[in-house]
């Protein structure tokens, strides 16, 4: 794999298909989010590429023991593995210029801790046991003899969006190859190169028979379209991370040939704060999460609700720990907060925190575009109403609205007010209330006094319309299986 340029036009990267690394008839841009300037081009996929992708896909699951051969599919799992730790300092570079994350970031969740994802599937299809005998019963005067095996569920489509790129392939890509799937992985448009770095590391350095792994790039709504809703598409499993919109239409239109669908939506998180919490403690907490990877996480606590007496008490102190956060070049070892992924998207937070201010939040700070590159200021919005739009509606920013309650059932009202359920957190001094109240809170993970649930071995997924099914974890592994019913009759 070749690393990042020098000269940032020269960066190109090619698409696999059926175990070739390939350019298309025409390729698209990817730009630096942090300076707007070109980075590199990607091979725009057409309609033709993702249907050669899928049609490869399914004849290496068809006709291949790829879905039957655990050594095979383990010794690739540890190959892969290796290349992404021996090449980790070219993806970070790479992850850095075109995803805008902060350099420190990337020792963790950009970068670091996703190669671990790989890492932890092989560990499992290592010892995992893909037949349970279920023993003999006596039925209609004969005894008869029960087991249930679990064997891969076919053809995987899996679609990226730009926050988390590595993160995201991997936790769809991992799983879906111990249980023995083949897969068609399309990259984000806004940042296609570094999804597409993972294709050629794929193909160079690692022994994934052809077409069993597939990486395209497009800027082409009709690609991601054919993938996850044409019904004349041969595919068994459709993953999809991005908004709650898509993944209602790609829900809708799997319904025509009951494909399997995994879904992980949108959220709008609250982080509850009681009065016995430690208000400082509480308020960095409430201040760096909004502001990680500029606001860009589904799963990020953008509601902070506090008691309605201290409110403006924790108002100051969020604003203050908001001042600290450093705002700059994603490549300096110091700064904790990038760019927005575009000019589009820092449109959409600016749009949405006027808005918000004329609906009749108070702006605390922050609210400004920040020049050159796709920067906004960390943005605290206070005396949020929770049936406003800012309150409700997922921003995708580093944009934090209060919103005071009064008493802890009106407290887990607020945070339930929410057509998501997908993370949320809360801050008090008595751990068993606090464990109470995390309870009630109907969503798919939660912190505890500022607990950290985020790893491999841990589901990652949400409730109502923050998706269906679960990545990461034993749950991650299980979307990816089929299980088949066996008996005979004993002799």
């Amino acid at each position: 794999m070749s690393a990042p340029a020098q000269n940032p036009s020269l960066v190109v990267k090619s698409q696999l298909i059926d175990g070739r690394l390939t350019a298309a008839e025409s390729t698209f841009p990817s730009h630096n989010p942090a300076t707007g300037e070109l980075l590199g081009h990607a091979p725009d996929a057409t309609p033709a590429d993702a249907q050669a992708a899928v049609a490869a896909a399914r004849r290496a699951f068809d006709t291949t023991d790829w879905s039957t051969n655990k050594e095979l599919r383990l010794r690739c799992l540890r190959q892969l593995h290796q290349a992404l730790d021996e090449h980790r300092e070219e993806l970070r570079e790479l992850t850095v210029a075109e995803v805008g994350a902060p350099l420190q970031l990337t020792h963790g969740p950009q970068l670091d801790e996703p190669i671990g994802i790989v890492r932890f599937y092989a560990d499992l299809l290592e010892k995992c046991e893909f037949s349970e005998d279920l023993g003999e019963i006596e039925s209609r005067g004969r005894r008869h003899h029960r087991w249930v095996e679990k064997e891969a569920a076919g053809v995987v489509t899996a679609i990226l969006p730009y926050n988390y790129p590595n993160q995201l392939a991997l936790a769809k890509l991992a799983p879906a190859l111990a249980a023995g799937c083949t897969v068609v992985l399309k990259g984000a448009p806004q940042n296609p190169l570094i999804t597409l770095a993972l294709g050629e590391l794929i193909a160079e350095h690692t022994d994934i028979p052809p077409g069993v792994v597939n990486v395209l790039g497009s800027s082409r709504a009709e690609v991601g379209e054919l993938l996850t809703t044409h019904p004349d598409v041969d595919v068994d499993v459709v993953t999809f991370t991005g908004s709650t919109p898509v993944g209602r239409r790609i829900m809708a239109a799997a319904a025509d040939t009951v494909k399997r669908v995994f879904l992980e939506l949108g959220g709008k998180s609250a982080m509850i704060v009681f009065e016995d919490a430690d208000f400082v403690k509480s308020a960095m907490f409430a201040a760096f999460t909004i502001c990680s990877h500029s606001g860009q996480g589904c799963a990020l606590t953008s509601r902070l609700l506090v008691p309605r007496a201290h409110q403006d008490q924790i108002v100051q102190l969020v604003a203050a720990g908001l001042e600290r956060v450093k705002v700059g070049d994603p490549t300096d070892p110091s700064t904790t907060m990038g760019p927005l992924i575009s000019e589009q998207q820092r449109d959409k937070v600016d749009g949405m925190v006027r808005r918000a201010v004329a609906d009749g939040a108070t702006l605390v700070r922050g609210g400004h575009r920040i020049d050159p590159g796709w920067f906004y200021e960390p943005t605290l919005l206070a005396h949020v109403a929770p049936d406003s739009e800012i309150a409700q509606e997922e921003v995708f920013g580093p944009v934090l609205a209060v919103i005071p309650f009064d008493d802890e059932e009106d407290a887990v009202r607020i945070a339930n007010h929410s057509r998501y359920g997908l993370s949320g957190a809360v801050h008090s001094a008595d751990e068993e209330r606090a464990i109470r109240v995390a309870r009630r809170i109907r969503t798919g993970t939660f912190s505890i006094n500022g607990g950290n649930y985020f790893a491999p071995d841990v589901p990652f997924g949400g409730y109502k319309q923050s998706g269906v099914g679960r990545e990461s974890g034993r749950a991650g592994f299980e979307e990816f299986l089929e299980e088949k019913s066996f008996a005979r009759v004993v002799v």
